[in-house]
């Protein structure tokens, strides 16, 4: 008698997972979540592992997370699985200062970023 599951907000063939507060700016954690888009998640992976850039870890520990959601949440098979979508907003900015010379103070401004990444389960066309 208890209150209605909340209804899903993603398809029945698709899962998700969200990373917050990610200490880069919005505009270089896109360049790395454009790197993965479209691909199946086995490439994206393995491009994100051997990728130079910082945050290419913590995007893939949330491809991870992803991937998981939909193995044991929703009963989806992982080698099916494509990454369809993709996207980064804006979080908090940390303002930060420094003092300059002739009295001026330097701002110094440390933004934080979210990224969403949404999995489909595509069947492979042989």
């Amino acid at each position: 008698m208890g209150k209605d599951n909340n209804p899903r907000r993603v398809a029945d063939n698709e899962a998700m997972a969200k990373a917050r507060m990610l200490r880069t700016s919005p505009q270089k954690l896109n360049l790395v979540a454009a790197m993965i888009r479209g691909k199946p998640v086995s490439k994206a992976l393995t491009d994100l592992t051997f990728s130079k850039k910082r945050i290419a870890g913590d995007v893939r520990k949330c491809l991870q997370s992803a991937i998981a959601n939909a193995e044991n949440n929703h009963g989806l098979d992982v080698d099916e699985l494509v990454v369809a979508e993709a996207w980064v907003g804006k979080n908090i900015v940390l303002k930060r200062g420094r003092p300059r010379a002739r009295g001026r103070f330097g701002k110094i401004m440390k933004p934080f970023s979210e990224l969403t990444i949404k999995v489909r389960q595509v069947e492979e066309q042989a």
